[in-house]
């Protein structure tokens, strides 16, 4: 097994960019992973992607995108696993370049939300439900994540801010970066003031959709021609596993079985434990999934995954810091992106480049992206290499 390592990233700032194409998103965090990876010239790039055939009209991102950046004649194609893909084009993009079969590899997440709006995007995301059972009665994401919410609260009897600890320590973490659509904090008090979306589901509770583009450059470290400016990160182990698609069809819709298999997968192929970690990039897009994520994960017992947000274990000095940067609730909810997102703010954590909101000696990180509810997990563990 050769060393698999992150030689450059690159991201744009979530937020809405209403006038610029997706493929230009796209090509300016393309551009500057390959700048930071020294200029190396991938051979393949996998693009996760999640809206575009619906939203942009735009399918064979694969082709545009690469034809667009300049790199005509490598293979390119895209992987859609709803809001997992762009860790699913990650994982694409590592196993090539550990066969053997690919050298440089590129992988680049992408999302434009603002090519539509309104009922068009709710819509769109609904696709990634069990079409004819549940998007054609009318669920939506965000109901089926209240339901999922409800069903949690009076599981494990919860007080009804029991949740607001996610997206407070988020909204901290996003005060930092750059990079972040909400650079604002949260109070309990406004969490307590926020409008319903889907009862007991409110504003604060769910992610806001955003327009991203982040990239990452994979090779091996002998493909190397010159050393980098800064640490490389390498992708020690990989793991995904799919669930039910229909939250109906589960025995337990509280278990996140496919985050369970995904990072015990991951974790067993780098060779550590999921407590080993220092950073746990997880999925927040909604408050009670990165409850959820955190008891797939083994951090909490069953039922007490939101107890860990009510105090200081997940901050940036605690136990296990998570969402470093605002995760999705603050930095933004690319969709598709996302996962490619994770990776990147991970990766600044490793090298030393997180600034105010650098987490000490971390060494070792692990994210863990979800598609629908635990629908599709995919987990990487990430650690410096030397």
């Amino acid at each position: 097994m050769c060393d698999v390592v992150i030689a450059g990233i690159g991201q744009v700032p979530v937020g809405e960019h209403w006038g610029v194409p997706l493929r230009t998103l796209a090509a300016r965090a393309m551009l500057a992973a390959q700048r930071d990876a020294g200029g190396l010239k991938p051979q393949a790039l996998y693009v996760g992607n999640l809206l575009s055939p619906v939203v942009s009209h735009q399918s064979n991102l694969g082709t545009l995108l690469a034809d667009n950046a300049g790199m005509s004649g490598i293979e390119a194609f895209t992987v859609e696993a709803a809001e997992a893909s762009g860790a699913g084009a990650l994982r694409a993009g590592y196993l090539a370049v550990l066969s053997g079969y690919v050298d440089v590899a590129m992988v680049v997440g992408v999302e434009k939300f603002t090519d539509a709006v309104g009922p068009v995007i709710e819509g769109a995301m609904s696709e990634t439900m069990d079409y004819d059972f549940e998007a054609t009665n009318g669920l939506t994401p965000t109901a089926a994540a209240a339901m999922v919410m409800r069903l949690y609260m009076q599981t494990y009897d919860l007080p009804s801010d029991g949740l607001a600890g996610f997206p407070v320590l988020a909204h901290e973490n996003a005060l930092n970066n750059p990079n972040a659509y909400f650079r604002r904090a949260l109070t309990r008090e406004g969490y307590a003031r926020a409008a319903m979306l889907s009862t007991p589901l409110n504003l604060y509770d769910k992610a806001p959709y955003a327009d991203g583009a982040a990239a990452v450059i994979l090779t091996r470290p002998d493909r190397l021609k010159k050393a980098l400016e800064h640490p490389l990160v390498q992708v020690r182990g990989s793991g995904a596993a799919i669930d039910t698609l229909a939250l109906h069809d589960r025995h337990d819709p509280l278990a996140f079985h496919a985050a369970v298999v995904a990072i015990q997968n991951a974790c067993r192929h780098a060779g550590i434990l999921p407590a080993d970690v220092q950073v746990f990039e997880l999925s927040d897009n909604f408050s009670v999934y990165a409850a959820l994520c955190l008891e797939a994960g083994g951090f909490a017992q069953r039922g007490a995954g939101w107890k860990l947000a009510n105090g200081d274990e997940l901050s940036l000095k605690g136990r296990l810091p998570v969402c470093t940067m605002g995760g999705m609730k603050a930095r933004g909810n690319p969709a598709g992106a996302s996962g490619v997102y994770q990776v990147v703010e991970a990766c600044l954590q490793l090298r030393g480049e997180a600034g105010a909101n650098q987490v000490r000696d971390a060494r070792r990180a692990l994210t863990l992206c979800l598609g629908g509810p635990a629908s599709t997990a995919v987990c990487h563990v990430l650690q410096t290499w030397q």
